[in-house]
């Protein structure tokens, strides 16, 4: 390439000086330089952002919230699945709530005794445009063992009848068509369906930036699941990069009911998730401990 013809390139580029800002409570935030808008459209429910960026790949972005990157996403998805089906004795029968870009069916399928798993989502053109723009994260969502339900979440656990081994709660952020998610009459009804010994998991925001949240799901879980217990991962690209899971049991300890010796044998391929991971994840720091009222 000639000199003048790569300076030539080299000012294009410069020309596309985009930024993609989202902002925590309007006072801080993350920034990301944007390569190329991929994808901009709107379904019935919500609008769908897909963004390519230098640093974290491309980006799916829901009413301007961050949900996934190509980068990042596999924290999330591992962290969500692998602490439920490692403590429930025999989890054959997964139910996933929201999740539409497959990333947890992903992760809960890796694991042999699942028989079916199934996706309830209501935006479908979240689930198409995955398949199309994130098909490393979508991989599973054809698999035979999948089931795929475009429904409202709250309202398919409140009027169904069939019963679940573990429940995951792949919930954006409680605004929108997801706010319903966060409420104690879901999780109820989640704690009605699922099996004697069933687990639930819920993503539960960021235990920094949206402490009244968390505190309030997790003093709802308490008075419905006799075992309520909250755990955190490192997620660059989600708000103070700490988020936070709960998870709810009717029995079974993610604490003494590990199976470990499952864990080695199945030697599944991870990331982030791993034995040792499974037990620190549980352990807290002080500021979420006093948020929880723990101290």
């Amino acid at each position: 390439m000639a000199q003048e013809d790569l300076i030539r390139e080299e000012s294009m580029t410069d020309l596309w000086n985009v930024w993609y800002s989202e902002l925590h409570q309007q006072r801080a935030g993350l920034t990301l330089k944007v390569k190329s808008v991929v994808y901009s459209g709107q379904s019935p429910f919500q609008r769908i952002d897909i963004l390519d960026t230098y640093e974290f790949g491309k980006m799916l972005v829901l009413y301007g919230s961050i949900m996934i990157t190509e980068r990042d996403e596999f924290i999330y998805h591992e962290m969500i699945s692998h602490p439920a089906l490692f403590t429930h004795p025999n989890p054959r029968r997964v139910l996933v709530i929201g999740g539409g870009d497959g990333g947890t069916v992903r992760e809960v399928l890796k694991h042999p005794e699942v028989e079916q798993v199934t996706l309830v989502e209501i935006d479908q053109m979240v689930v198409e445009k995955c398949k199309e723009y994130f098909p490393q994260v979508a991989c599973q969502l054809d698999n035979p063992k999948t089931r795929i339900l475009f429904q409202d979440g709250a309202k398919f656990v409140a009027e169904t009848q069939e019963k679940f081994d573990v429940v995951l709660v792949d919930a954006s952020d409680p605004i929108g068509p997801a706010e319903v998610l966060f409420q104690k009459k879901f999780h109820q009804d989640i704690y009605n369906l699922l099996e004697d010994g069933g687990i639930m998991v819920t993503q539960s925001e960021s235990p920094f930036f949206h402490q009244r949240t968390l505190r309030r799901m997790y003093e709802n879980l308490q008075g419905i699941f006799p075992l309520v217990k909250v755990y955190w991962a490192y997620v660059p690209t989600y708000p103070s990069g700490i988020w936070s899971f709960t998870l709810c049991s009717k029995g079974p300890d993610p604490a003494t009911d590990f199976k470990a010796a499952q864990y080695a044998e199945l030697g599944i391929e991870t990331n982030y998730y791993n034995d040792g991971i499974h037990h620190a994840a549980f352990v807290l720091p002080n500021f979420v401990r006093k948020a929880l009222g723990q101290m």
